[in-house]
């Protein structure tokens, strides 16, 4: 499935709009991700547990949204955008969003 933030996709024609896809997970921090974030911000440096786990959260919502636009019957994703937001304390969600399309 191809993705891209902008509004076609390069040498090819959008011929069929299914509409909006998205996906999301809300991840909650690890104590001891938070042990070690505590201490880099003492000394400085890269948060790599939250680094990490962002980047799991990532993937978690684009598979989601992919998901959902295959099963639209799109084979790419145009103006994908990405929002983050505090749900609880400790915990965030990673939303992504996109207009499904069929390409030829």
């Amino acid at each position: 499935m191809f993705m891209t933030n902008i509004e076609t996709v390069p040498g090819k024609s959008i011929t069929v709009c299914h509409g909006v896809v998205s996906g999301s997970t809300v991840r909650a921090k690890h104590v001891g991700r938070d042990i070690m974030a505590g201490l880099k911000n003492i000394v400085g440096g890269e948060l790599k547990g939250y680094t990490e786990l962002l980047e799991e959260s990532r993937e978690a919502a684009i598979a989601r949204m992919k998901s959902q636009a295959a099963q639209m019957g799109a084979n790419a994703i145009v103006n994908v955008r990405f929002s983050t937001s505090a749900v609880a304390a400790g915990a965030a969600e990673i939303y992504v969003y996109g207009t499904a399309v069929t390409v030829g």
